[in-house]
């Protein structure tokens, strides 16, 4: 079948409108009518469910007509408010659909409440008290709601005449919305049928082939701070991929905050105001678009975010005492460059204010990492024609029917966690998965297979957070193979991340001669990084070349380690004169490291490597610094060197004997799949390193 306005009615549509009537709408008709009004997506789906939820293609030209009489009777445009002033005066009333916020004037008079109407831009609206307590959100973010306004010029306050009176507010929200009808229509879908309904909800086309399974579970997560009570969540990504979309648009229980905004007083509210309780207090979630403009710079504010992230409640340090609640929170924010490089020789929370960016407190706190760069770039075929719920019809089922549920235990018939899996792990993934059994499974039944299958995108998402953690402090965070167990078999599974060692830096054969990899220490980024050197020695007079990185440090390190060589080279026993060499020198970073001075011992070798035209081993890392005469240096930030050598696919490092006595604070899990070698000279080095290759 298919409808005037070209759009093929398929099975889904069909089944949709069967189970569910008058809960759904087509999708293509709000981005129809969205053009040129400042009203969210959920108040048009309001009035096209009213009118337009039918596949009958007839009902819905005439639905469309009477939706598009009511936005033109109603909604109000952004410059239309002097008229709206002039009408209301004319008329004595008028009904008008508008976002109500209320502030509380506590000087007025022993207090007053007015209300503003965001889009008309009246200020100073008379507005009933019984409105404010039953509708308390019209002191957080607003409510849009239906409103009849009346004129009445004799209402002088403060020897001012305030003439405009909200008579009559009703929030615009369904009628009714059961759990019990929810998890019986649901019933007849097959899973995925249902994702694909889920999916048509929040606007995209299940059928278009970049989403693939896997993209369509990553957009659920999207989903879960909205059904699952303090789910914090973050996801980094490229632009134009959607990431703040759904949150903006679909549900009223959700706020989108963007540039400065989101201050600890707009979060957690004013001491001793009631009119400002707070923005956690009052929404199911709070997200931060662009988060990478925000500020954490006051270090008290900082820990309450965290206290609040770990705990879901707060102090005001008001009379209120500790106040509880259950918004999540989301950080969503833009992340360029090749992801996997980043990975493994950074960590992916880079791009958020610097007062954060190194905070493993805060990251701890992460129940999810979505990885946003796996999502696609949105295109115009990927937005659905399809039907889908009604926003705000969704919007309730998930608010008061889902969000109570509780299936954080749903798991345990079938399936344990690993040793690795921590306190904080276990209670990251079991939301996880409790939200994802609520959205795709609402009676909180589904097979072993789908479980294991949500278990393990559970603990991937917090393994990212994890692994990011550990390239911060690899002592603290190195149990990272997150994993469960079948507990009928015994069999373990490690949840694995997709970037993390797909590409090992390292090669594991034999490299060319000269070409030798070290981990420095960058003093301009504070931070370890991987060094790539290659050596290459003609024949000629001595000549002394370095090209790529080369910082002053980087250029005193070759020189010196050159310099050694050259006194030292007859103890070695070489035949070659090394002045009858030209040296060309290339030192490159995969990491986009831009200089260190700790790696003599790595350009003696790779120096000598060139001149006898015998290569190193392949896998394998060089550490340390020496000064002209030899004496070596203790390599410092060990384990975070070794955690950059493993990541980088490296399966032996050489390092000073200096440093023997500091294996005995590096855990066992950073040393397994790793070969270590001691050695007492730089002579001893080059031994070891190109005697193995």
């Amino acid at each position: 079948m298919t409808s005037g306005h070209d759009v093929t009615i398929d099975e889904l549509d069909r089944k949709l409108e069967e189970a569910f009537p008058g809960r759904v709408v087509r999708k293509d008709l709000v981005h129809k009518l969205k053009v040129g009004f400042s009203i969210p997506v959920y108040v048009l789906e309001y009035l096209l469910g009213k009118y337009c939820s039918t596949t009958d293609d007839d009902q819905i030209k005439e639905g469309l007509q009477l939706v598009k009489s009511a936005i033109t009777e109603r909604v109000v445009r952004a410059d239309q408010g002097e008229l709206i002033k002039a009408r209301l005066k004319r008329s004595g009333s008028m009904k008008i659909i508008d976002l109500v916020t209320v502030t509380f004037d506590e000087k007025d008079q022993g207090g007053k409440y007015w209300a503003r109407l965001a889009t008309s831009g009246l200020e100073k609206v008379h507005i009933d008290e019984d409105y404010v307590e039953k509708y308390e959100r019209v002191l957080t973010g607003g409510v849009w709601s239906n409103i009849e306004l009346v004129y009445d010029e004799t209402i002088i306050h403060g020897n001012v005449t305030r003439p405009f009176v909200i008579a009559n507010m009703k929030p615009i929200q369904i009628a009714s919305a059961r759990i019990d009808e929810w998890i019986e229509g649901r019933q007849k879908f097959s899973r995925e049928e249902w994702v694909d309904a889920l999916l048509r909800s929040m606007g995209y086309e299940p059928t278009h082939p970049d989403f693939t399974w896997r993209v369509k579970m990553l957009l659920l997560l999207r989903l879960i701070p909205m059904v699952e009570k303090n789910y914090n969540l973050i996801e980094l990504g490229p632009r134009e991929t959607g990431k703040s979309f759904v949150y903006r648009e679909i549900s009223p229980y959700a706020i989108l905050l963007s540039g400065g905004q989101g201050s600890v007083p707009d979060l957690f509210g004013w001491k001793n105001r009631k009119d400002k309780p707070g923005l956690v207090l009052k929404n199911d979630l709070v997200a931060f678009d662009e988060v990478a403009g925000s500020h954490f710079k006051n270090e008290a504010n900082k820990q309450m975010f965290k206290g609040y992230m770990e705990q879901g409640s707060f102090s005001r340090g008001d009379d209120k005492g500790t106040l509880s609640a259950e918004a999540g929170i989301i950080f969503n924010g833009n992340i360029d460059g090749d992801v996997e490089s980043i990975a493994r020789t950074s960590h992916l929370f880079a791009p958020l204010p610097e007062t954060i960016r190194n905070d493993t407190a805060f990251h701890d706190r992460w129940h999810a990492y979505l990885p946003g760069w796996e999502m696609p770039k949105l295109k115009p075929e990927h937005f659905t024609p399809h039907m889908g719920f009604v926003a705000d019809y969704i919007a309730e089922i998930f608010h008061n029917g889902l969000r109570p549920l509780n299936y954080t235990d749903t798991y345990d018939a079938c399936f344990s966690f690993g040793n690795h899996v921590g306190q904080r792990d276990r209670k990251a993934a079991v939301r996880t998965i409790s939200g994802l059994v609520k959205l795709i499974h609402p009676d909180g039944k589904c097979t072993k297979e789908e479980m294991a299958e949500y278990i393990n995108l559970g603990l991937e998402m917090r393994r990212r957070v994890k692994e990011q953690l550990k390239r911060m402090n690899p002592i603290e965070f190195s149990r990272v193979n997150l994993s469960y167990l079948d507990k009928e078999n015994g069999d373990e599974f490690i949840a694995e991340c997709s970037e993390i060692g797909v590409t090992k830096l390292i090669p594991e054969g034999p490299m060319a001669p000269g070409d030798v990899f070290s981990i420095g220490w960058d003093t301009t980024l504070g931070r370890v990084m991987l060094f790539r050197i290659q050596v290459a020695a003609i024949p000629g007079s001595g000549k002394f070349k370095i090209v790529g990185l080369t910082s002053k440090s980087i250029r005193e390190s070759a020189q010196m380690a050159y310099n050694y060589l050259r006194v030292n080279s007859k103890k070695l026993g070489l035949e070659q004169d090394i002045g009858s060499y030209d040296l060309n020198i290339q030192v490159m970073s995969p990491g986009h490291g831009k200089e260190a001075e700790d790696m003599g011992v790595a350009f003696y070798v790779a120096i000598l490597s060139a001149i006898v035209k015998k290569p190193l081993a392949g896998g394998m890392i060089i550490l340390g610094e020496m000064t002209i005469h030899g004496v070596l240096s203790r390599v410092e930030y060990l384990g975070d060197r070794i955690r950059v050598a493993m990541d980088a696919g490296a399966k032996q490092v050489i390092i000073p004997t200096t440093n023997a006595a500091d294996f005995g604070g590096i855990p066992p899990e950073l040393l397994d799949k790793l070969r270590v070698e001691f050695f007492s000279d730089p002579m001893q080095a080059a031994f070891k390193a190109i005697s193995e290759a």
